[in-house]
């Protein structure tokens, strides 16, 4: 009896076919997560490629931006340019001092 209780159990070849079809089945399941996991992380290191480009991109706007300035602006003119502007054209138009100062309601001290 001592015999019997050791002895395998024999497996017919549809039983062992079958435990191998599940084992195959199971490591199938285990490369899909795996390739579902790799579209994760690819999916995430996209993003942060993006980000680092995007960034890239405004560095180099800032950089072009700083190789070509803006022309220079006009510069302004004080109150005083002003005046002497206006009193160019008001001799231009044929008008004297005296006149100009008589249109401005002001008085010319004569020394």
């Amino acid at each position: 009896m001592p015999d019997t209780e050791n002895k395998r159990v024999r497996r017919t070849t549809e039983e062992r076919i079958a435990e191998i079809d599940n084992k195959i089945e199971e490591l199938g399941n285990q490369i899909q997560a795996i390739e579902a996991k790799k579209q994760e992380s690819i999916a995430v290191f996209d993003d942060r490629i993006a980000k680092v480009q995007a960034r890239i991109e405004g560095l180099n706007k800032q950089k072009a931006d700083i190789l070509s300035p803006k022309p220079p602006r006009k510069p302004r003119k004080t109150k005083k340019q002003k005046i002497q502007d206006l009193m160019k054209q008001a001799q231009k138009a044929g008008l004297k001092p005296e006149e100009i100062a008589e249109r401005l309601g002001l008085k010319i001290q004569e020394e």
